[in-house]
């Protein structure tokens, strides 16, 4: 990063490869870490290779998290897709970057869709350990094609894991609530207070026509972020999303008192950011 970051900086955007970035942060900075990578649709991705991952003893290098399970696990998983060892190769160093940078009381949300997510499910497993797996929220929507020969796909997967099971931080009391599907089979108090979300969100997507469009073409709504936010990070702790696109990720953390890092390469994802981040005070772009 071409200006050292410290846990005393601004609030930052940066134009680079997320890789470069990552590797200059220091270790265990950011409370919650929000990612939404590219979804493997057959596109190529660029191969990265990394021999530097997780060491219980702080000291050496291993082949993963896990030895040689770990290498296991992968393998068995390249022989079911052959696309998979692509997609893996580019996403892999940066989630143990994430590993890395996550404070002990931190936590990974990983957002997918069908065509990965059962295979990072077993791999997150195998680099953060099974015993950190906290959800699967599943992110349901109504918009798009209505598909004739099989159900409608209308959701995404965010997976969740935590540094430390132990210790990490969560705080569903400070969540939006929502209304009750069947107001009528509570009492009152309970439909106007409303109900605590479950790991099913249903939430649409950024309308064409709303408020939140920047005209970012993978932009997600605030109200999934908001959520997020909100419950695994508190006021004055620090957020990573390194693959930030329209940069909702920073613009909910900035809202609800959170400070961020913000990494992108792409020059279009870089100006929407600017603009929307125009009347921010103190996001500095790098």
């Amino acid at each position: 990063m071409p200006a050292a970051w410290t846990p005393e900086s601004s609030s930052r955007v940066v134009h680079a490869d997320n890789l470069e970035v990552l590797r200059a942060l220091d270790d265990a900075s950011f409370t919650l870490i929000y990612l939404d990578p590219p979804f493997n649709t057959g596109r190529k991705q660029a191969r990265q290779t990394t021999t530097s991952v997780r060491s219980d003893g702080g000291a050496g290098s291993v082949t993963g998290f896990k030895g040689q399970s770990y290498e296991r696990i992968k393998g068995d998983l390249l022989r079911y897709d052959d696309r998979f060892d692509d997609y893996w190769e580019f996403l892999e160093p940066r989630l143990i970057e994430a590993w890395r940078l996550l404070a002990d009381d931190g936590t990974l949300y990983l957002h997918l869709d069908y065509r990965e997510a059962h295979y990072a499910k077993v791999l997150l497993d195998a680099l953060f350990g099974r015993e950190s797996f906290l959800n699967e929220i599943i992110w349901a929507y109504d918009y798009g094609a209505k598909s004739k020969n099989r159900w409608p796909t209308k959701h995404d997967t965010i997976l969740v894991y935590v540094k430390d099971p132990a210790r990490y931080y969560f705080d569903s009391t400070a969540v939006d609530r929502e209304p009750y599907m069947a107001p009528g089979l509570v009492t009152a108090a309970k439909a106007e207070l409303g109900k605590l979300p479950t790991d099913v969100w249903w939430h649409t997507i950024v309308s064409p026509t709303g408020r939140e469009k920047t005209g970012y073409p993978t932009q997600k709504p605030e109200g999934v972020l908001r959520r997020i936010v909100q419950a695994s990070s508190r006021e004055g702790d620090w957020v990573l999303d390194f693959f930030a696109g329209s940069g909702t990720t920073g613009a909910v953390a900035a809202s609800l008192g959170r400070r961020f890092v913000l990494v992108d390469r792409n020059s279009e994802a870089i100006e929407v950011m600017r603009e929307r981040f125009a009347a921010v005070p103190g996001v500095e772009f790098v």
